[in-house]
């Protein structure tokens, strides 16, 4: 597994929202199996330079500097295998991508669409609500605009 920080600015991202926070002892099991599936991830036989964590107690996620090896689709499939495993275990949804996540304060919240709507109509989401943008490509993007205002977010055309 890489460190975060070894990793080429054009590594590609992939971001699985769990539908509710990672705690305690789980977080740490759920942090050590990501990163136990960095270590082992390839592609056509190509260990990957990967890394996998969870980021603020809610989203999984993996990235894969691709300046040596290129992640497959047969590889990406092993990633969606074994998130899926770790729904099972741990009990999670980390597909629903119906869910809204944002920042009220330094709480991470997260709404199902047609309440994020709801909560926007209502004035208790803005257009300077902090939203998480879980569709970025790199992690340059992932370092600059995962978190972003909701007027300069596709959320924006969802309320």
């Amino acid at each position: 597994m890489s460190t975060y920080h070894t990793l080429s600015p054009e590594s590609r991202v992939w971001i699985y929202q769990s539908n509710r926070p990672f705690q305690g002892e789980e977080l740490k099991q759920v942090n050590t199996r990501l990163a136990e599936f960095a270590r082992a991830w390839t592609s056509h036989n190509l260990q990957l330079r990967a890394y996998a964590q969870v980021h603020r107690d809610r989203f999984v996620v993996l990235m894969v500097d691709e300046s040596q090896a290129g992640a497959s689709g047969c590889s990406i499939d092993k990633s969606v295998h074994f998130l899926k495993q770790l729904e099972q275990e741990f009990g999670l949804d980390l597909f629903n991508r119906m869910q809204f996540a944002y920042l009220d304060g330094d709480a991470v919240e997260v709404l199902a669409r047609e309440a994020f709507e709801a909560a926007y109509q209502e004035g208790q989401i803005t257009d300077d609500t902090l939203v998480f943008d879980n569709l970025v490509k790199t992690k340059a993007d992932f370092e600059a605009a995962w978190l972003k205002p909701l007027a300069t977010s596709w959320h924006k055309r969802m309320v």
